[in-house]
């Protein structure tokens, strides 16, 4: 029977057959079947069988996962553009200019002849990277309890480990002068050693729509990179490129105002969320 079960896997190695899941699930757990009768019966070599169960197992468990549709594919592709856009503006250090500098914080900018005006925020906080990965991403949603700039941020859809798709409403600035805004976005997460980066772009959702009393503005690319502190690993530091398209009829001085003071408060805001969750320090007496 075992030959034949591996000669039910080598056919459907073929292209034409190659996307029959219910036939590979079928060989794989045939294989399984197989080997567990040869380990009882402690006939043929059981390390090899062990080997090859363990294989046959996690290929079984690999066909139980459901494959990408061609939209989530789209949008793994989007998230993944973003990421490789944004750290090539980062890497760039040539043209930046400063627009505020203060207590250790930099917000400096740079003209993009296909993207237009960005900015940069350079900011240390006084938390491990562990705790600003958690408020940022997995407490996305959270965001408008603790930043005056954000009303709402609502995950629409979740595509595989890494990616989402969000909608994000953005408070009037002081006085009205630019109105609510709306973004939908979709936003990559990727960890590598000690570094973690979030990037996102300005995307299109069925469920979300342009919404009524809001204008649709667009992001990105648009990224937030998180590094421990060389020489004092507890502190993170945190670089945040931002590129927004906020539409509407907008003198680009405004604009340009708006957008650095927003990174300078999200600074400050994001510190005192930051103060306000960490655990109690423990007192060690002597």
């Amino acid at each position: 029977m075992l030959p034949a079960t591996f000669k039910l896997c080598a056919g459907i190695s073929y292209r034409h057959l190659r996307n029959m899941t219910g036939l590979r699930r079928k060989a794989a757990v045939a294989i399984s079947q197989e080997l567990n009768k040869l380990a009882f019966a402690g006939t043929g070599p059981g390390k090899w069988i062990n080997q090859v169960r363990r294989r046959s197992s996690l290929l079984s468990s690999r066909l139980e996962e459901r494959p990408f549709s061609e939209v989530e594919m789209s949008y793994l592709k989007q998230g993944e553009e973003a990421l490789q856009k944004s750290l090539g503006i980062l890497a760039d250090q040539d043209g930046w200019k400063t627009e505020t500098a203060g207590n250790g914080d930099r917000v400096l900018s740079k003209v993009l002849p296909d993207v237009g005006k960005v900015f940069r925020l350079e900011v240390v906080v006084d938390q491990p990277l562990d705790s600003v990965y958690e408020e940022l991403v997995e407490r996305m949603e959270q965001m408008g309890d603790w930043n005056p700039s954000v009303q709402g941020v609502k995950i629409l859809q979740k595509i595989g480990k890494d990616t989402l798709i969000t909608h994000e409403t953005a408070a009037a600035t002081p006085g009205n002068i630019v109105g609510p805004r709306d973004f939908v976005s979709v936003r990559c997460t990727k960890r590598r050693g000690s570094t973690c980066v979030l990037a996102g772009m300005a995307t299109k959702h069925g469920a979300m729509p342009e919404q009524k009393g809001f204008i649709r503005a667009e992001n990105g690319p648009t990224c937030m990179i998180l590094r421990p502190l060389a020489e004092n690993p507890s502190q993170t530091k945190l670089t945040w490129l931002l590129s927004i398209d906020l539409k509407g009829w907008l003198p680009k001085s405004i604009i340009n105002q708006v957008l650095s003071q927003t990174q300078v408060d999200f600074a400050n805001q994001l510190r005192k969320r930051l103060a306000s969750t960490a655990p109690p320090a423990v007192a060690i007496n002597c």
